[in-house]
C-alpha cells in the first residue's frame, strides 16, 4: 500500500468487531449470567443494546428497561467470565494487515475504544496485535469516563497522534461509535467485516453519519490506497 494522500492525516479505530472478534464471545456471556441472576433476555436484544456501550450504560439500560439492579455477586461472575472468554479473541480478517499497510505508509493510527483498560489491553494480546498497535490504544479512563457515544475519546486519540481531528478518518462498526466520531468532528467509515452479526447494519451507520460502508480490511486499504487528493 503507497502513501496515503490527502484528506486523512491518521485514522482511527474502535477495537471490538473493526479489528478483534469479540463480541460474538462475550453477548452469550451477558445472557447467561443475567439468566442466572433472574433476567432471562434474548440474545438479539444483548446484541443490539450491549454491543459497543460501556459497562455503565448497560447497567443504566437494564435498570430503566428492566428494573433490574444487580444482586451481590452479580459484576464479580460476570467480570471473572469475560476475563476467561478474553483468551478467545481473535483478530478480524485482515485487520492486521491493514495495521501494517498504514505502518509502512507513514500514515499515524490509533485505537479509540470503549473497553475497560485493563480488557483492552488483553484483546489486543490475545489477538496478536499489541507491538501493532503499541502505546496508541486508548479507553474511556484517558478520558475522565466519558465513552462512546460521546466524542471525548477520538479527541483524545487524535491530539496523542498530533493530528487535526477533522483530518482523521474513524473506523467503526456500531451507530454509538460512529455517533462518536461524527460528534468530535472526523470523517466516519463504517466496517462491517467481523464474522459475527452486527447489530447495527450498513442504514444504521449511514443514518448515524457515516460517510460510507466497506465489507473487510481488503476493501479499506484498497480504497485509502486511490483517495484521491483534495481540490
Amino acid at each position: 500500500m503507497r502513501r496515503v494522500p490527502e484528506p486523512f492525516h491518521a485514522v482511527l479505530f474502535d477495537l471490538d468487531g473493526v479489528l478483534v472478534e469479540s463480541e460474538g464471545l462475550f453477548a452469550p456471556i451477558w445472557q447467561r449470567t443475567l439468566a442466572e441472576f433472574g433476567l432471562s433476555l434474548p440474545l438479539e436484544e444483548v446484541n443490539r443494546h450491549f454491543t459497543g456501550q460501556q459497562f455503565g450504560r448497560v447497567l443504566g439500560y437494564l435498570k430503566e428497561q428492566h428494573r433490574f439492579t444487580p444482586a451481590p455477586g452479580f459484576l464479580t461472575v460476570l467480570s471473572g467470565r469475560f476475563d476467561e472468554a478474553v483468551a478467545g479473541v481473535t483478530p478480524i480478517e485482515g485487520a492486521a494487515d491493514s495495521l501494517r499497510a498504514l505502518r509502512a505508509a507513514g500514515l499515524p493510527y490509533a485505537v479509540c475504544s470503549n473497553s475497560e483498560k485493563g480488557r483492552l489491553k488483553m484483546k489486543l494480546a490475545a489477538a496478536g496485535l499489541t507491538e501493532l498497535v503499541g502505546e496508541h490504544a486508548y479507553e474511556p479512563s484517558r478520558v475522565g469516563g466519558r465513552g462512546k457515544p460521546a466524542p471525548d475519546l477520538y479527541l483524545f486519540g487524535a491530539a496523542q497522534l498530533g493530528a487535526d481531528i477533522r483530518r482523521c478518518l474513524v473506523i467503526e462498526d456500531s451507530v454509538t461509535g460512529a455517533q462518536a466520531g461524527v460528534k468530535a468532528g472526523a470523517t466516519v467509515w463504517g466496517l462491517l467485516a467481523s464474522g459475527h452479526v452486527h447489530p447495527d447494519g450498513a442504514a444504521a451507520l449511514l443514518g448515524a453519519g457515516a460517510a460510507r460502508v466497506l465489507d473487510s480490511h481488503s476493501e479499506l486499504s484498497g480504497v485509502l490506497s486511490v483517495q484521491p487528493q483534495p481540490s
